[in-house]
């Protein structure tokens, strides 16, 4: 979860080996761990301000960028994948 606490400042509670809980983002919600291949996941988004800099941020922390930022409905985004191999996406107004 460190690369979430340096990319995005989210903080954490661990509730076990297998499930840990993230806040400080405008929201609550969590992970769980799993050994299953996941197929077809539901992609999470996230908000952000600043695109270009939440996506150097990203590759910091050692994400790396899947979809560089690209015209969304309303802004931009952008993907990535994050160092467990979790693929998330980033909106921007901006």
């Amino acid at each position: 979860m460190r690369f979430y606490e340096s990319a995005f400042d989210w903080s954490f509670t661990d509730y076990g080996p297998t499930y840990i809980v993230f806040s400080e983002s405008g929201l609550v919600g969590g992970f769980e761990k799993t050994d299953n291949e996941i197929i077809n996941g539901a992609l999470v988004v996230v908000f952000h301000s600043t695109p270009k800099f939440i996506k150097n941020k990203i590759i910091e922390a050692g994400g790396k960028i899947s979809k560089d930022i690209f015209s969304f409905p309303g802004g931009h985004r952008c993907q990535f994948t994050d160092p467990s191999g979790n693929e998330l996406a980033v909106w921007s107004d901006q």
